[in-house]
């Protein structure tokens, strides 16, 4: 297999990862990964079950601490110790389960619990909604009819399209997609594949997380393959094949194998 490297003449990443690792007791999670994004590039993060995409992503958005490494975002080191820290910076997260509720109509659910309030504390309903329906057109979104509509009357692209609608709206850089095709129709994932393109044309950093390959070839710019909690390749998507990235995914090079120590 041969490895592409990325073009590195554009920007700088918006978000670079320097030698990150996580460990959980005596399991060794991630170990000294190398990652970025840059503004207006999709790239996608895959591996096989356990290879570590799942913890690096929970690290960026602050719900684990790395053990070391470094974190850059805009050319600046931070640091990332919770949720709030990760949101503060402008990174979004779009989990597998959407984390919408399904008794609230779009509008709740794209403010809850950023309502905006009026006089005597009521809920400011009319700019929410105008507000709700122009991320929505920004996005193209145009297979829902009614943003008072309850989210359980709507199909699983629809969902996904709020969900995303959600995290771009709070002035969001980088925007992580947790499998947002998986259990979606042929149509649906049309949809939502329109939807990622569309981000990064709007000049958000967008990390797709992904088991599906013809839809990573879809839509990233590069792709990153993490194995047993390791960086083994990075590739340029328009310059490599399914099978380069399914050897790197399956018999890529690790630099330690978990549970064997390196002979002395």
């Amino acid at each position: 297999m041969s490895e592409t490297t990325p073009n590195v003449a554009g920007p700088p990443p918006l978000l670079e990862l320097k030698g990150v690792s996580k460990n959980f007791g005596a399991v060794q999670a991630l170990l000294k990964v190398d990652f970025q994004v840059r503004v207006g590039e999709v790239m996608a993060l895959v591996g096989d079950n356990g290879a570590g995409k799942s913890t690096l992503i929970k690290g960026v958005a602050g719900i684990y601490t790395f053990n070391e490494g470094e974190i850059y975002f805009d050319s600046r080191r931070v640091a990332i110790n919770g949720p709030r820290d990760s949101a503060a910076l402008g990174i979004e997260v779009v989990y597998q389960d959407l984390a919408l509720a399904d008794n609230l109509d779009v509008v709740a659910n794209m403010f809850l619990g950023r309502e905006r309030i009026e006089k005597l504390w009521r809920l400011d309903e009319v700019s929410m909604e105008q507000a709700c329906v122009e991320t929505l057109d920004s996005l193209s979104v145009t297979t829902l009819r009614s943003v008072r509509r309850a989210v359980a009357g709507l199909s699983g692209g629809q969902r996904q399209a709020i969900a995303v609608a959600k995290a771009v709206m709070w002035n969001s850089r980088l925007v992580i997609l947790d499998e947002p095709t998986a259990a979606l129709g042929v149509a649906q994932t049309r949809q939502v594949l329109d939807l990622v393109k569309r981000l990064a044309e709007r000049g958000l950093a967008v990390v797709l997380i992904s088991h599906n390959l013809h839809d990573v070839f879809e839509v990233a710019d590069c792709i990153t393959v993490l194995r047993l909690g390791q960086k083994v390749a990075e590739f340029v998507a328009r310059q490599t094949t399914q099978q380069e990235i399914v050897h790197a995914i399956t018999a890529g090079q690790v630099q330690h194998v978990p549970g064997m120590e390196v002979a002395s």
